[in-house]
């Protein structure tokens, strides 16, 4: 949405939302004829600002506040990423170890019922987790 229509929506006048950004605390996309351009999630940081604003907080605070909170969600993605690598690795091993204890039949078989997409797919995912 344009700065605009960001301001009708959260009763916040285009020149507060153009200083919050110039801040940082709200990022904006560029359009080629360089509109700026807000996601819906800029309505819920606005009230963020604005909430922590009547709670006596300057905008320093707020972006160092903000900025904390963002890297622990970065953190808690990685961790829950890490994690579910670990479970693929574990998946595979378990698939690999599998097949190998098939018969040769068994295995040309299995083979043969796998797309060149799921291969391709093990493949990228073995290059991830190893």
């Amino acid at each position: 949405m344009k700065i605009g229509e960001l301001a009708d929506i959260t009763g916040i006048t285009k020149r507060t939302i153009d200083y919050y950004t110039n801040l940082g605390l709200l990022k904006a996309e560029r359009s080629t004829s360089n509109y700026r351009y807000y996601t819906s999630e800029a309505i819920e940081r606005i009230h963020v600002i604005e909430d922590r604003k009547a709670q006596g907080m300057c905008l320093n605070d707020i972006k160092k506040s903000i900025e904390k909170e963002e890297m622990q969600y970065e953190e808690i993605d990685l961790q829950e990423i890490r994690l579910q690598m670990r479970m693929l690795q574990s998946e595979v091993s378990s698939l690999v170890e599998k097949m190998n204890q098939q018969e040769k039949s068994k295995k040309d078989s299995i083979k043969q019922n796998v797309s060149s997409e799921s291969v391709a797919l093990m493949q990228t995912l073995l290059l991830l987790i190893t």
